[in-house]
């Protein structure tokens, strides 16, 4: 194991329990509360300010540009949850622009696989009907010529295949590992 500065052992530190900590949450209660979210984001700034001064906030500008704007505007279009948000706001501020590109490209990869595998499964578990009844907003039956009618937010959390938090734990957890002896 490398010698981590304490600047690098803060950060793996505070990133690591709080991953842990949102994806517990977001496991248990589908979803993760503010109260864990903005003492995060609000540290991050602290720890980019004393420990990196002005690039170290620039960097952790960028990332939250990068995590919370991509999540924001799918949030804005209905595909994601609000404490999914403020994660990656959160984690980003810590983790910077390059480790926040990071961690949303492999815990894209991971999203789409266990996603894949849930409807291979439900396919072939429940059928392809039984399976557009459980996961599209649009699968359940209406009468002709009858309007569909609002997807309810059970119902929405009912369709969500994992909590997001878990695949972006991991990958958080795979990218500190893997940049673990060039952390600053």
């Amino acid at each position: 194991m490398p010698d981590l500065s304490v600047a690098s052992l803060v950060l793996v530190i505070v990133v690591a329990a709080f991953t842990a900590a949102a994806a517990i949450w977001d496991i248990r209660e589908r979803r993760i509360p503010n109260k864990l979210t903005l003492p995060v984001f609000f540290a991050g700034w602290i720890y980019q300010a004393v420990f990196h001064g002005w690039s170290g906030l620039g960097d952790g500008g960028l990332g939250f540009l990068v995590g919370f704007g991509v999540l924001f505007a799918l949030w804005m279009v209905g595909g994601g949850g609000g404490g999914d948000v403020k994660l990656m706001g959160a984690l980003s501020v810590w983790i910077g622009f390059q480790l926040t590109l990071l961690v949303m490209i492999i815990s894209t990869f991971l999203v789409l696989a266990v996603t894949v595998g849930v409807v291979l499964w439900s396919v072939l578990s429940r059928g392809v009907k039984g399976s557009q009844k459980k996961y599209l907003a649009t699968g359940k039956p209406v009468a002709k010529g009858k309007p569909r009618p609002r997807e309810t937010v059970a119902e929405k959390q009912g369709r969500r295949v994992m909590a997001y938090a878990v695949p972006v734990a991991v990958s958080t957890w795979l990218v500190m590992i893997w940049k673990l002896p060039t952390l600053p």
